[in-house]
């Protein structure tokens, strides 16, 4: 018998999905936290330019998706979107400011690709503020 099916149990499958995305989303905010502060600091700001758009831009651009984006992750409040911003950094991070380094270099922005890309597929799950919105406009459409 197979009890942690997700045809059988689907609660598991929520109950992971809140662990991932709580685990996910503060592992993110070490990283969006220190750019935060290097951002508030002021001073001279040394980080990739995406694109030329500057440094300071490609900073704020960074903190939105790995500071702001990630407290939205944890709440489960705009899922999607906030992915969405935070697949984009972790593929500019993965494959373009750490494209010519080694694996070893490259390999946490790719690990927190590929969970945000289960994320992406599966939603945010029950346990989520999206998920009460949600809950909340079906009652109301009669």
């Amino acid at each position: 018998m197979n009890y942690l099916s997700s045809k059988s149990n689907p609660i598991y499958v929520d109950i992971i999905l809140l662990i991932v995305r709580v685990f996910i989303g503060f592992a993110m905010l070490s990283h969006g936290f220190p750019k935060l502060q290097m951002l508030l600091e002021g001073g001279n700001i040394n980080f990739f330019d995406f694109l030329g758009l500057g440094s300071i831009i490609s900073l704020v651009l960074t903190v939105i998706a790995e500071f702001a984006c990630s407290i939205l992750l944890i709440l489960g409040l705009f899922t999607r979107i906030s992915l969405g911003f935070l697949i984009f950094t972790m593929i500019i991070a993965g494959f373009v400011v750490h494209g010519a380094d080694p694996f070893e270099k490259k390999e946490l922005s790719l690990i927190y690709l590929s969970v945000y890309l289960l994320l992406m597929a599966y939603g945010a799950g029950k346990f989520s503020v999206d998920h009460m919105i949600e809950k909340r406009r079906r009652a109301s459409d009669w």
